[in-house]
């Protein structure tokens, strides 16, 4: 069932209304193991690409409401690494790392979370597998976000660290990021 967030978007002197849906699929749809999460951007599909991929736009958006990020590497390519320092609104240090496993430019980001680590790692639960896709339809990209955890054990225990509620703020933020390039 989506949820549904609208905004009042300013560009280029004009205003206009849109509403944009977010779906989180219940895991009856899936397996035990898997939680989806798709969301509706205004913008183009190269340029929501590459505010996922491009570290000086990542460390603007990236995290729920509340936290920044301080610092952000990335090697956007099969094989490479990037690693995200949030610091919470308690001041805490929060890592998020892990490794690119497929990159197709501008369409998909296959990256695993590290080996160790709460079961949220900041948004990367450890040894969970996410498939970013992006799918472009008439100026609108969407984006829909595949996390396979290693047990479904591991899922509810990021579902209970905040991880739906987590990536809901995430794209808050980069909606409205997206506004501003």
């Amino acid at each position: 069932m989506p949820v549904v967030d609208r905004a009042t978007i300013c560009k280029k002197g004009a205003i206009r209304s849109r509403a944009v849906a977010q779906t989180i699929h219940p895991s009856s749809e899936l397996d035990k193991r898997t939680i989806v999460i798709t969301r509706v951007f205004d913008g183009p599909r190269a340029l929501v690409f590459k505010a996922w991929t491009d570290p000086k736009h990542v460390a603007q958006w990236w995290g729920p409401k509340g936290f920044n990020n301080t610092d952000c590497e990335m090697d956007v390519r099969t094989g490479g690494a990037f690693v995200l320092h949030m610091r919470g609104p308690d001041g805490v240090m929060y890592p998020c790392e892990g490794v690119f496993r497929e990159v197709v430019v501008p369409e998909r980001i296959v990256y695993t979370g590290p080996a160790r680590g709460d079961a949220c790692g900041a948004g990367l639960p450890p040894n969970a597998m996410v498939t970013v896709t992006f799918e472009e339809d008439d100026g609108q990209t969407t984006v829909t976000i595949y996390t396979r955890f290693q047990s479904s054990a591991d899922r509810e225990a990021a579902v209970k660290m905040g991880f739906r509620t987590g990536w809901t703020d995430s794209f808050d933020r980069l909606a409205d990021y997206l506004l501003t390039i």
